[in-house]
């Protein structure tokens, strides 16, 4: 076990460096320019055929072709999205790459806003409708009738729905323990969470949607509240905090923070990592949701999904960033990275702000589960057809448990590296067909549909 352990460590260490950092980033960098970095010349537009269109509700009438609404396809990828990535992984981030690392993440996120746009205009463009009525797409699609490889196709299919089973049996593990920690026992939070995936994933695309346009709202916003009465109760310190977060940003000698001395490189290291994983622009997970939705033209969906990037890292994560920071708990000494948030917010709140914190993870973490099950039975639906998607349901549900009570936790290991085997063939379709999602951002910002 301890081999086994020591080479899948070194294994995905290796994947994980430089290497994948240079393809996520480059490949960002490369869409950016592709089509013309709309996320910063069109950033007003964004909002307005995004948020905005919410308070126009006579326009989303006009479009039929789809399954659930646009709001709804970028809450179920909220649901997978925002969560402990944004809290425990910012953490990470900072305790290993100190304050700058924060600027890196934001700059991470303005390259991914131009991936998951991509991704999703490429999704809309290769959809399809299945046996029950219902659009389906993603990273598969494009790769097979895009690209025309069915064998990346399969290969992204066979190892994401893989690597979404032990990612359930993760993120409820992580789930069990929030709960545990204000007295719930992991058999008791496990049965409880399999039983809630269940009538979720059972209810079919429409009740996912549902579910998102409800749950995801409200636990972010129990979330940030939460966080902004900790910043703005250190309001004097905000000017200061900014100030580091630029210097040690680019900062080449190595300054105190986390355990060891930090420098430029180390924040790069983190800060792009975790903003990456965060987000998770160029993993294909956001396509298979945004498929589903109803709209008139691709790009205009592909417009939420600069969105949700700009929500789940800009402002989630810089709002976990500036509580660690404002209430000085990144610099405590000793101090476990993954208990950095409920510390900040015990200290301010008192105990109360400890339940608050394991709350939250408990509501992120059920929404990350029951939105990637259904990433799961789609791409199941892919390989092998409805009955087996039917069957991963319950495959599913039963990971969903026993990674609650701690089972199978050698599955675990190969997280990471499943990953990697997701995000390599994904990032191929996506740059090969670029020219498509030029052509279609083209033809949607000088049509007469804005």
């Amino acid at each position: 076990m301890d081999f086994l352990e020591s080479l899948v460590s070194d294994i995905t260490g290796v994947i994980w460096g430089p290497v994948m950092l240079i393809l996520l980033l480059g490949g960002g960098i490369f869409l950016s320019v592709r089509i013309g970095f709309i996320q910063f010349k069109h950033f007003g537009y964004v909002w307005s055929q995004t948020i905005g269109s919410l308070f126009r509700k006579e326009e989303e009438k006009k479009y039929k072709k789809g399954t659930i609404t646009p709001f709804q396809a970028v809450t179920a990828e909220l649901g997978s999205t925002v969560g402990a990535s944004n809290i425990i992984g910012v953490s990470v981030a900072l305790f290993f790459g100190g304050p700058g690392a924060l600027f890196w993440m934001w700059a991470t996120a303005f390259v991914g806003m131009a991936t998951k746009y991509s991704e999703i205009v490429l999704s809309l463009i290769y959809r399809e409708k299945n046996k029950k009525g219902e659009y389906v797409g993603g990273p598969m699609y494009y790769l097979r009738k895009g690209l025309g490889s069915k064998f990346l196709a399969i290969c992204f299919s066979f190892f994401f729905m893989i690597e979404i089973f032990s990612s359930i049996m993760v993120q409820a593990n992580s789930a069990a323990g929030s709960a545990a920690s204000i007295g719930i026992n992991p058999w008791i939070s496990g049965l409880i969470i399999s039983v809630v995936l269940a009538v979720i994933v059972f209810g079919g695309v429409k009740r996912v949607g549902k579910v998102s346009e409800r749950f995801v709202p409200f636990m972010s916003c129990l979330y940030l509240i939460g966080s902004f009465v900790i910043i703005f109760s250190h309001i004097k310190v905000l000017p200061s905090v900014f100030l580091l977060i630029l210097k040690q940003a680019f900062q080449f000698k190595s300054v105190a923070g986390g355990i060891a001395g930090t420098s430029v490189l180390m924040a790069l290291r983190w800060g792009t990592a975790r903003g990456l994983y965060s987000n998770e622009a160029g993993m294909g997970s956001a396509p298979i949701a945004h498929a589903a939705a109803k709209t008139d033209h691709p790009a205009r969906q592909g417009l939420w999904g600069i969105f949700s990037v700009f929500f789940d890292t800009i402002v989630v994560g810089t709002v976990t960033g500036l509580v660690l920071l404002t209430t000085g708990v990144w610099k405590v000494s000793g101090m476990e990275a993954s208990a950095m948030p409920a510390e900040a917010f015990s200290d301010f709140y008192g105990p109360l702000g400890g339940v608050l914190v394991s709350l939250s993870l408990l509501f992120f973490v059920i929404s990350t589960i029951y939105v990637i099950a259904f990433y799961g039975e789609k791409l199941a639906f892919f390989l092998f057809g409805l009955r087996f998607s039917i069957v991963m349901r319950f495959v599913y549900i039963g990971a969903c448990f026993m990674g609650a009570v701690g089972g199978l936790k050698i599955v675990w290991l190969f997280l990471d590296l499943f990953l990697a085997l997701v995000v390599v063939p994904n990032l191929i379709g996506v740059l090969g067909l670029s020219s498509e999602v030029v052509e279609k951002t083209k033809q949607f910002f000088e049509s007469q549909k804005q």
